[in-house]
């Protein structure tokens, strides 16, 4: 099964993008963020006719989440993060497809740092935690996936100097990401890429993309039940090229059946 994950920055305005991408790759599930979009805004119409089924969790203008699936319709088993009745933010949606538990997340950026904004980012992260124990204490196999906001060390930002005072760079923040992964689960990417500069997001400004000045914020948690499981994992960074693309790139984890 190949599983994708994929900020698309607006899934109307970058839809010819994301289906060009889906054809070409044709990933078995995929995670998308950033939908930017209501609930009933979301182009299930053209998601189905690339062959997708979905669900999706939108909001006007800002966030949204969404699970695709050609392998049929996801069984959805959570809608938004529990822990705070009172968030209305679109950041969290989780499914069952062919016997594994698929999170996709939109973790919040939370800049400026310090400030209101980065206090949210940190509860978030909190409520993750909570709820990412719960899953493990099930034993069954669960990914993880999304816009994490978070470059967890120096090899994963391009000059990390610049970065220090960011809300996805500070050690409160690199360390809530560290706990997940002291607590069981995997970085798939730095699983079978210990050592490799990976980016997954290049800004629209500097020519960052050209020089491969990215960072590493898109990732895939694994639970123990997945990890002997993982046999391949990537970036698809011709996407990042394309005309009218999103700053993100889709990333991408292969896990046997």
């Amino acid at each position: 099964m190949k599983i994708a994950t994929y900020n698309v920055n607006g899934v109307n305005g970058r839809l010819p993008v994301l289906l060009r991408w889906l054809g070409e790759t044709k990933p078995d599930v995929v995670c998308l963020q950033e939908l930017k979009a209501p609930d009933e805004k979301f182009p299930e119409t053209a998601i189905l006719e690339a062959g997708y089924h979905a669900i999706w969790l939108g909001q006007k203008s800002w966030n949204g989440v969404a699970i695709l699936s050609r392998l049929g319709k996801p069984e959805e088993t959570q809608r938004g993060l529990p822990g705070d009745e009172e968030d209305i933010q679109s950041r969290y949606l989780e499914a069952t497809i062919k016997g594994i538990t698929i999170g996709c997340l939109y973790l919040p950026n939370g800049n400026p740092a310090p400030g209101p904004k980065y206090d949210y980012k940190l509860a978030w992260f909190e409520r993750l935690h909570k709820y990412a124990a719960k899953l493990l204490k099930a034993d069954k196999p669960v990914i993880i996936t999304g816009d994490f906001n978070v470059m967890p060390t120096e090899l994963d930002v391009y000059k990390p100097e610049r970065w220090v005072d960011d809300a996805l760079f500070r050690p409160e923040v690199r360390q809530a990401f560290k706990k997940l992964t002291d607590k069981g689960w995997t970085d798939a990417i730095r699983k079978l890429y210990p050592d490799e500069v990976i980016y997954t997001f290049f800004d629209y400004f500097r020519n960052a993309y050209g020089r491969n000045a990215g960072l590493r914020i898109d990732h895939f948690l694994l639970s123990p039940e997945v990890v002997p499981r993982l046999s391949a994992a990537g970036t698809d960074h011709q996407v990042r090229g394309w005309e009218k693309t999103s700053d993100h790139l889709p990333v991408w984890i292969e896990v046997e059946d």
